[in-house]
């Protein structure tokens, strides 16, 4: 008898939701989705800032993927399941629309800079002090795949050490192992993007000197929404409205880069 008492119960409870279900347009509110950004190893601790701001206006949450540029669209080409990919060029995002990968046109947002950077007290960073014997090694990211790394190749190049100084550079994956190998003073002297250096995680760590923007290629750094199974592209087209808002652009100045105004 109770059991059948507890099976009407039930029963009744359970029609009483699918009314409810049916009254709200017969499906279960679902929580917001988060977007996912495959994020150029240079733009880390700006992202951050960036995607914070973003939530806070829009209430999506952002889940952030780091690495070189180069390697986030390999792994784009196998299907990651990213939705924006945030550059440090405009190369990776235009072969990901010339791919059929894309669901929009690639975008610049702003322009990158290169500096150089050391942890030794002893060590001025300057282009003719890579020449000094007791530097061993000099830091760059892979310029295959990291735009950075292209720019520090062009700028030894143009300032005529390259020839004299290539057999102590020493090859990242990304910014961010480049960064690994000045911060474990594994290589005395390194060249890197200028916003990791005004980054408030690096800013009082060693000294770094400016690179002529000259003596380098512009670094254009690109955005593209990814294409996948979605219709719907609405959080994806806000969030790079949004990374060409002021306060995006604020935020990317803090941090070195160079925007339109």
């Amino acid at each position: 008898m109770k059991f059948r008492l507890f099976k009407n119960i039930s029963n009744l409870a359970l029609s009483f939701l699918a009314l409810l279900l049916c009254v709200s347009g017969c499906r279960i509110p679902e929580p917001t989705e988060k977007i996912t950004i495959a994020v150029a190893s240079n733009m880390q601790y700006a992202m951050d800032e960036i995607a914070e701001a973003y939530s806070l206006e829009t209430g999506i949450p952002c889940e952030i993927i780091v690495g070189a540029s180069g390697q986030l669209t390999a792994q784009i080409r196998e299907g990651a399941p990213f939705d924006v990919l945030v550059s440090a060029d405009m190369k990776f995002p235009k072969e990901i629309e010339r791919l059929g990968l894309s669901a929009s046109s690639p975008k610049v947002y702003a322009y990158g800079k290169i500096v150089l950077w050391t942890l030794f007290d002893d060590i001025e960073p300057s282009m003719e002090g890579l020449k000094d014997e007791r530097i061993e090694h000099i830091a760059i990211a892979n310029p295959r795949l990291a735009p950075y790394g292209l720019a520090a190749k062009q700028a030894l190049h143009f300032h005529g050490v390259h020839d004299e100084v290539e057999g102590k550079l020493v090859f990242g994956e990304s910014i961010t192992q480049t960064n690994q190998f000045i911060l474990s003073r594994s290589a005395q002297v390194g060249i890197t993007a200028k916003s990791i250096v005004t980054s408030p995680q690096m800013r009082d760590k060693g000294k770094y000197k400016d690179i002529d923007p000259r003596t380098y290629d512009p670094i254009e750094q690109g955005v593209v929404i990814i294409k996948n199974n979605d219709t719907d592209y609405s959080r994806e087209i806000l969030f790079c409205k949004f990374l060409s808002s002021e306060t995006a652009k604020k935020i990317l100045r803090r941090f070195g880069y160079s925007v339109d105004e």
